[in-house]
Parts: structure tokens; C-alpha cells; sequence
């Protein structure tokens, strides 16, 4: 099977960083280019959420070409190319699905997460703590729902939801007493990591919660500027609640 694009994507990266290339292109660095990875994947999820399938091809294409440019500059350093990164890969997958690849037996997809995750920790055997593995380049509150996971993988759970209801509202009345600014951030803190939690428990993913909360604010703001009538900054409390209000109406119409 050849695929004749993706090796002249390759050379077309390996010439630009060439002598002769761009002068940007080869002054990158893993590190310079680190912002560019995250901002493409993020675009890429945008695509996702839109339903968006040409965008989605053109932001795969911009991730793709954050993968290829970290390989051509770890190939420079005689560190490693993309044929060790997609063997890489490869192994992994197929260590971790020996139901496919080969003789284990699995009948639902718990058995299959199980599996993978028992396999992840045979290859990672310097991990000692539940705790490794986390990244902290992702959102804190991507990190915080994968620490709230590992916790009850191990047993570290609430007895119910009611406790858990307990304890987000323990931690609103902590913010409250707080005197300083640094306990009010610590208790705010707390606070997000019980949200967190209590998304998980009722199977909600936090950050798709929070994304979409944060596109229906967006719409709604957009609503009332174009219905203000003046600018905003000289609305009153009342005409900015009453615009809220009817923002709020709109969704439902």
C-alpha cells in the first residue's frame, strides 16, 4: 500500500528545513512549536463539534503537520524519525489489543479497558503511583477529571452522590469564610475539583460541559449586544437582566 502524499509531505518538511528551506521553518524547535500543537488539536476537536467533516480534514492535515515537523527536527538531532514514531505506535496497538491481535477473549468493552489498562502498566513499569502518567500541558480541568478517575480506580470514592453533593457544598461555604486572597483561590480550587467530580459520577465529561456553557454564554451575549438598542456599557442592571431574559428566550423559540 503506497501513499504517495503523505511521503511528499514529508520531503516537502525535510526540504523546508533544509539549507535552502525557511528561515522560520528552521529556526523551530520542539519547544517553539509546542504552543502550535496544542492550538491545532484544539481546532481540529472545533471541526469535531461543528460536525464540520472539510474543516476537520484541513485541521487533521495542520495536526499532521505538527507531528511530521517535531520528527524532522528529532531526525536532525539523530534522536528519531517518523518510521520510529509510527512504529512506535503500531507496537503499542497491537500489544494492546491482543483480542485482535491475539489469542485473549473478551466479551464486553470494560474487559477491553481493563485489558489496555493492565498492558499500559506492564510497559510503563517506572510508573509507582497511581498518580503517574497525568500531563501538565492539558487543561486543569482535563487533569483534574483524569486525577478523579484514578482516584476511584483504586477505590477512592464517595459512598453515594449525596455525599458528594455534601461535600461541593462544604467546599462553597469554606470559600465563603476564606479571609485572604490565597485561601479564597485554594478554596476555589477545591470547589472545581468537587464540581469535577460530580460531573464524573453522573458520566458527564467537565470540559465538553464547560465548552458548551461557554459557546451558549457566547450566543447569548451576542443576542443581547445586537438587541441592547445603546451601547452596553450604559445599560442598567435591570435592562442588562431583561436581555439576558429574552436571550435566554431565544433558545427556545
Amino acid at each position: 500500500m503506497n501513499y504517495p502524499n503523505l511521503e511528499h509531505l514529508i520531503e516537502i518538511i525535510s526540504i523546508l528545513r533544509g539549507e535552502n528551506g525557511c528561515k522560520w521553518d528552521r529556526e523551530q524547535t520542539h519547544y517553539s512549536l509546542r504552543r502550535n500543537m496544542i492550538e491545532e488539536a484544539y481546532e481540529a476537536v472545533d471541526a469535531i463539534d461543528d460536525n464540520d467533516i472539510n474543516h476537520l480534514k484541513e485541521e487533521l492535515g495542520d495536526v499532521l503537520l505538527q507531528v511530521i515537523l517535531h520528527a524532522q527536527i528529532a531526525k536532525e538531532e539523530n534522536s528519531f524519525n517518523i518510521e520510529d514514531v509510527a512504529k512506535g505506535i503500531s507496537d503499542k496497538l497491537i500489544h494492546r489489543h491482543p483480542h485482535v491481535f491475539g489469542g485473549v477473549k473478551v466479551n464486553s468493552t470494560e474487559e477491553i479497558l481493563d485489558n489496555w489498562e493492565k498492558l499500559k502498566k506492564e510497559e510503563k513499569p517506572h510508573r509507582t503511583s497511581v498518580m503517574d502518567g497525568i500531563s501538565r500541558a492539558q487543561s486543569a480541568l482535563m487533569s483534574a477529571q483524569k486525577i478523579s478517575k484514578k482516584a476511584v480506580k483504586v477505590g477512592f470514592e464517595w459512598p453515594n452522590e449525596s455525599a458528594l453533593f455534601d461535600c461541593v457544598l462544604s467546599e462553597i461555604n469554606e470559600f465563603k469564610e476564606a479571609q485572604t486572597d490565597a485561601d479564597k483561590e485554594e478554596e476555589l480550587g477545591d470547589i472545581l475539583f468537587a464540581v469535577v467530580n460530580l460531573a464524573r459520577w453522573n458520566k458527564i465529561d467537565a470540559e465538553q460541559a464547560l465548552l458548551k456553557a461557554n459557546k451558549k454564554f457566547i450566543n447569548r451575549f451576542r443576542l443581547m449586544e445586537e438587541t441592547a438598542g445603546k451601547q452596553l456599557e450604559h445599560l442598567s442592571l435591570e435592562e442588562w437582566d431583561g436581555l439576558w431574559k429574552k436571550a435566554k428566550k431565544h433558545e427556545l423559540c
